[in-house]
C-alpha cells in the first residue's frame, strides 16, 4: 500500500483510480475547486484527513475513514460504493451517504440533510446524528447508542434493528417493514404512520398521535408520554406500561393500559379491544 502523507489536493479527480493508498494527515482542499478526487479507487484508507471538496468518494470498494472531517462544501461525499468503516470521523455536508453497501460507522459527527438513502446493510454505533430524511428507502440497519435528532426519519425502511436509541423526530418510521426498535427513546409527532410488522420493544414513546394506520403493530412493556389519539386505524397489539391521553379507533387487535382520558369510537369498523389493568395485572 502506498503511503501519501501531510498532502494537499485541490484538483479534479486528484487521485482518480486509485488502488491501494494510505493516506495520512493529507487536505483535499484548494482554489482550483476540484471534485471527486478519489472516484473508482479500491483499499483506501485515510487516516486523519481533511476533505473540503465535493463527491470525494463515488464507486469506491473497500475504503476506510479514521479521525477526518467532512465540511459542509464536502458534498455528496460518499455514493454508490461498497465495504465502507468510518470511524469517530465528521460528516457535515449535505446527503453525505448514497446508494451504499456494507457500512459501518462508529463514533461519527453526522450533521448531514438527507443522509443515508437506500442503503443496505449498515451498522451504525456511539453516532450522533442531525439529519431531515435520514436513512429514506434502506434496509438492514442494525444501529445501537445513537442519538438523533431531524424530521422524517426511517421512512420506507426495511428489516431493521434499533438498540439503546434516542430520537427526537417526527413522521419517523413512515411505511416501514419488519423494524424492531428496543430500549428506546422516541420522541415526535405522527410516529410509524403506516407501517407494517413494526415492534416497539421496552421503548418510550412521546407525542400526539402516534401509530395511525399500522398493520402488524406491537408494542411491548412500552411508556407512552404526551401522546393522544393513538392508534387509529390499526391492527395492533400493545402492552403500555403508563396512562395516555387518548386513544382512537383501533382497527383490530388489542391494547392493555391501565387508562385512557378517552376513548373515541365514531367509526363502525374500529373493533380494537381496549383493556384497563391497574400495576398488579388488574
Amino acid at each position: 500500500m502506498e503511503i501519501i502523507s501531510n498532502k494537499t489536493f485541490g484538483e479534479e479527480r486528484a487521485l482518480y483510480g486509485s488502488d491501494g493508498l494510505l493516506l495520512k494527515n493529507c487536505a483535499f482542499d484548494g482554489p482550483e475547486d476540484g471534485e471527486s478526487a478519489l472516484k473508482e479507487c479500491r483499499e483506501i484508507e485515510a487516516d486523519g484527513c481533511f476533505f473540503n471538496l465535493r463527491y470525494p468518494f463515488w464507486h469506491d470498494n473497500n475504503l476506510k475513514i479514521i479521525g477526518s472531517e467532512m465540511t459542509e462544501l464536502c458534498r455528496a461525499a460518499l455514493w454508490y460504493s461498497a465495504g465502507i468503516e468510518i470511524t469517530d470521523t465528521k460528516l457535515h455536508g449535505i446527503k453525505a451517504l448514497r446508494e451504499c453497501r456494507q457500512v459501518k460507522m462508529k463514533g461519527c459527527d453526522v450533521d448531514s440533510p438527507e443522509f443515508g438513502w437506500s442503503v443496505h446493510n449498515i451498522e451504525m454505533e456511539h453516532c450522533a446524528v442531525k439529519s431531515e430524511y435520514f436513512m429514506m428507502r434502506s434496509a438492514s440497519l442494525a444501529f445501537r447508542d445513537v442519538e438523533l435528532e431531524g424530521k422524517y426519519s426511517f421512512q420506507y425502511i426495511q428489516n431493521s434493528v434499533f438498540d439503546g436509541c434516542r430520537f427526537d423526530t417526527k413522521d419517523a418510521f413512515w411505511h416501514a417493514k419488519n423494524v424492531l426498535v428496543k430500549n428506546s427513546v422516541v420522541k415526535g409527532e405522527y410516529l410509524a404512520w403506516y407501517c407494517e410488522n413494526v415492534t416497539f420493544e421496552n421503548c418510550k414513546i412521546i407525542g400526539t398521535q402516534p401509530f395511525c394506520y399500522c398493520k402488524g403493530l406491537k408494542l411491548v412493556q412500552c411508556e407512552m408520554e404526551d401522546t393522544d389519539l393513538c392508534f387509529e386505524k390499526s391492527e395492533v397489539d400493545a402492552t403500555i406500561t403508563t396512562p395516555v391521553i387518548s386513544i382512537k379507533n383501533p382497527l383490530s387487535g388489542r391494547i392493555v393500559v391501565p387508562s385512557a382520558g378517552e376513548v373515541i369510537r365514531d367509526d363502525n369498523q374500529s373493533r380494537g379491544e381496549v383493556i384497563f389493568v391497574d400495576g398488579e395485572g388488574r
